[in-house]
This record gives structure tokens, C-alpha cells and sequence, in this order.
């Protein structure tokens, strides 16, 4: 599985041609990216997929604790 978005699935999720202008939207979206050390961007896919509810996110354990000093007393 590819992990990162292709430009073309940047360009179309923001909606921008320019990679500043895609950047910018990215952090208005929350949307996490590094820009790469030549100027194009890398976002996970998992992380945009996540970030619009396509992956559920895992339910906390709750801890019960049970008090017996009810029983003891």
C-alpha cells in the first residue's frame, strides 16, 4: 500500500495548484504534511483519512474498579 498522497490527490484535496497555497490549507484543514527538503509535500494517507473519520479511533479501555467495602462491612 502507497503510505503517501500523490500531487494530484494534494492538489485535489485543497483545491490548490501551488504547493504554499496547498500547505496553507493543509494546516486550515488540520491535516498534518512535512514539506520534503525540494519543496513537495508529504501527507500520510492514513492521517487524512483519520482526520476525516474514514478510520475509527481505537476505543480507551475503561478500568473498573470495584469497591468492596460494602461486602466488608
Amino acid at each position: 500500500r502507497i503510505m503517501f498522497l500523490s500531487p494530484d490527490e494534494i492538489q485535489l484535496l485543497t483545491g490548490k495548484k501551488f504547493r504554499s497555497a496547498q500547505s496553507e490549507a493543509l494546516r486550515f484543514m488540520g491535516i498534518e504534511h512535512k514539506v520534503r527538503p525540494y519543496g513537495s509535500i508529504a501527507v500520510l494517507k492514513l492521517h487524512v483519512e483519520k482526520v476525516f473519520g474514514g478510520i475509527p479511533e481505537p476505543k480507551s479501555e475503561k478500568k473498573v474498579i470495584l469497591d468492596w467495602s460494602v461486602i466488608n462491612a
